[in-house]
């Protein structure tokens, strides 16, 4: 049987990275009324989001970034803040079920040797969206696109997205908390290869659900195009060779520089606006990453817990 809502906000913390996130941020903390820990890290939104947050949860822990510091260091100042057993790292376009944490909570009770715990999640429309992956340094060997069926039972997995996370604070104390060099994209997949090496299971908790949109935290316009696909480009190479060495780096590196390169040059004589700011980006980052351009603004070092050395699987 789930804990009670009393029992589960006495365990669970709420965090949440906001950033441009007034037209979700509501929806995402109303879903979570009860929550007697909640933490907020905004970076640097230019709306609403810190009033809808300051006016829905008054007791709120509300951390304010001038500058945008990528979704892993806001959630490491947030996770420095937390003084639960368990948090709740959701993004602010996610909304959970009703009893969703509970079963969480429950699933984390019978899996002590688990440190994520994640729900299915649908969209907006209802349907699955499959959020657990092999490692990322293993995809390659399978088919892209691939879609995997709803699970029946809990499952654990390689990896699980970081939409919404169950996180035992326990097993962040001792692998550290996300990586502070990565700005944002594949902290997640850093995250689970980090507490998977360190001997902790990651399980998809197939009773609670959640929905996700899905980018709506994130915002519009060619600038926010620009820095998803820098990232993008940028990340992979990082966790490429941060756990497969330089020479497995720049076997992705130099073929992206070449097809990114020509892809740009066909959507500028296409005229394809869209697909060049995407392309352009992806080149630029990859680039960037070969330059040794860094991704990430560091925040004082304070308030970042280190993340402990590699140690390969048993």
């Amino acid at each position: 049987m789930p804990p009670s809502a009393d029992n589960t906000w006495q365990r669970v913390a709420v965090l949440a990275v906001t950033h441009h996130s007034g037209a979700v941020i509501g929806d995402c903390l109303r879903a979570l009324a009860g929550a007697e820990e909640v933490v907020i890290v905004d970076n640097a939104s230019d709306d609403d989001s810190r009033d809808i947050v300051a006016g829905l949860v008054p007791h709120v822990r509300l951390f304010h970034n001038r500058v945008g510091l990528g979704f892993g260091n806001g959630a490491n100042i947030g996770l420095g803040a937390v003084t639960r057993e368990f948090v709740l790292l959701i993004n602010p376009d996610a909304v959970m079920a009703e009893g969703a944490v509970a079963k969480l909570l429950a699933a984390a009770d019978r899996y002590p040797g688990a440190a994520m715990l994640t729900p299915t999640i649908i969209d907006q429309h209802g349907s699955h969206v499959t959020s657990h992956d092999v490692g990322v340094l293993d995809r390659g060997r399978f088919p892209s696109g691939r879609r995997d069926p709803r699970p029946e039972g809990d499952l654990s997995a390689h990896y699980l997205s970081g939409a919404i996370m169950l996180l035992r604070m326990q097993a962040l104390r001792e692998v550290g908390f996300f990586d502070p060099d990565i700005f944002l994209y594949y902290e997640d997949d850093d995250l689970c290869l980090r507490l998977r090496r360190g001997g902790w299971s990651l399980v998809l908790v197939a009773e609670a659900v959640a929905a996700h949109i899905g980018g709506g935290s994130i915002g519009t316009g060619w600038d926010r195009v620009w820095e998803k696909f820098w990232h993008i480009s940028w990340s992979h190479l990082y966790i490429t060779e941060k756990y497969a060495g330089r020479a497995a780096m720049r076997r992705i590196a130099w073929p992206n520089l070449i097809r990114f390169a020509l892809k740009s040059l066909g959507d500028a004589l296409g005229l394809r606006k869209a697909k060049l700011v995407r392309d352009v980006a992806r080149l630029c980052g990859t680039a960037g990453y070969l330059l040794g351009i860094p991704a990430a603004i560091r925040p004082d070092e304070g308030v970042i817990r280190p993340i402990a050395p590699l140690r390969e699987p048993n």
